[in-house]
């Protein structure tokens, strides 16, 4: 009888936002579910999110420098070589140090290190690139060979197949109307009323929540209840209502964002990758108002969506208190066409991309 392979020694590569460490953890979770024996290694930075989230799910982390690519000449030009040196051996060590049988990257300052370790090392690469636009790391982790997997149809990256964004389970699994029950009294909402969940992310959105704190009167008027996650030191004041109008429930931030899609008959929100996957996922009709800066990419995110049903698009300089009142209470009104929406998300969603990423994995080390 021929000896039973090694467990599977996995290095999960990405960080510095959510939207990197999001996915990462997903698929490290499906891998831990698939293959109970596997040894999962995270490479990231210190600086990142992942310093703090990657410990507090129980994952092994090993730290690389962050090596930010210099964008003009100057003293960062002078000392990048080196350190991105230092960084890919950084890389290699981690590596061979936990025998990796591939490098799986989901883009950020440390996967481009990550992708030439393992190039060097001949380990497999599989990348995962979660927006519509490609950044510079998984454009060159795409050319070194890599089995490249892409969020959107749009990705332009060479030999891509679209797979989705890989979810947290309690995202993937959500049964946003088993839960709303739950969800309201959480968050000391009534169930009785239609509720708008306003988001901007992590890092808050100050356009809607200027905008939306200023009808609050309005919306509670039409009652209209409102969940507003502002984003930490963006936190909004409105006046308390009188007993027996809907609420307005302002706070930075929720660590049940599960919850929070299960009050929500509609959101208004950023369209970053992640956000716009999750509510299509869950089933959760949208108006998207994409960042006025960059290269236009949240716009490209929410495309999809849009197009099938889903959600809305709106122009950052549209978002005012009368644009609120004139379009956005109306919207939260029409419970016939939320409902539409609500079947047209679900449709363009996907909540099995963390399960892809795995097959993919164990395609690309030869155990599928």
């Amino acid at each position: 009888m021929s000896p039973s392979p090694r467990p599977l020694s996995v290095i999960l590569a990405g960080g510095g936002t959510a939207g990197h460490v999001n996915p990462l953890l997903a698929v490290a979770d499906a891998l831990g579910r698939r293959e109970p024996d596997s040894l999962v290694t995270v490479l990231g930075t210190r600086e990142g999110l992942e310093s703090r989230l990657i410990p507090q799910r129980g994952y092994p982390l090993v730290t690389v420098p962050k090596t930010p690519f210099p964008r003009r000449p100057g003293r960062a030009a002078v000392a990048f070589p080196g350190a991105f040196g230092r960084a890919v051996r950084e890389a290699g060590q981690a590596l061979a140090q936990v025998q990796a049988d591939v490098v799986v990257g989901f883009g950020g300052y440390v996967a481009t290190p990550a992708y030439l370790a393992a190039r060097i090392a001949r380990t497999p690469i599989v990348v995962h690139e979660q927006n519509a636009r490609p950044g510079l790391a998984n454009r060159l982790g795409a050319r070194l060979g890599a089995v490249v997997a892409t969020t959107f149809e749009q990705t332009s990256l060479p030999h891509a197949q679209v797979v989705g964004m890989p979810l947290r389970r309690e995202i993937s699994t959500l049964d946003r109307t088993a839960l709303r029950e739950e969800a309201m009294a959480y968050f000391g909402l009534s169930p009785a009323r239609p509720t708008l969940l306003v988001t901007g992310g992590s890092l808050g959105a100050q356009r809607l929540n200027a905008a939306v704190a200023a009808a609050a009167d309005d919306l509670a008027g039409a009652g209209v209840q409102v969940l507003h996650l502002t984003g930490a030191g963006k936190e909004v004041r409105v006046a308390g209502h009188e007993t027996g109008r809907a609420r307005y429930v302002a706070q930075a931030y929720t660590d049940r964002m599960d919850l929070a899609y299960a009050v929500a008959d509609l959101a208004v929100c950023r369209a970053g990758a992640g956000t716009v996957c999750e509510l299509a996922a869950v089933g959760l009709p949208a108006v998207y108002v994409p960042l006025p800066v960059g290269n236009g990419e949240q716009r490209l995110n929410a495309s999809g969506v849009v197009r099938a049903g889903g959600g809305l698009l709106v122009q950052d300089a549209e978002v005012s208190h009368a644009w609120v009142t004139t379009v956005l209470l109306p919207l939260m009104q029409d419970a016939s066409r939320l409902g539409r929406m609500s079947v047209s998300a679900s449709r363009a969603g996907q909540r099995d991309a963390d399960e892809a990423m795995v097959d993919l994995v164990l395609r690309a080390t030869g155990r599928s």
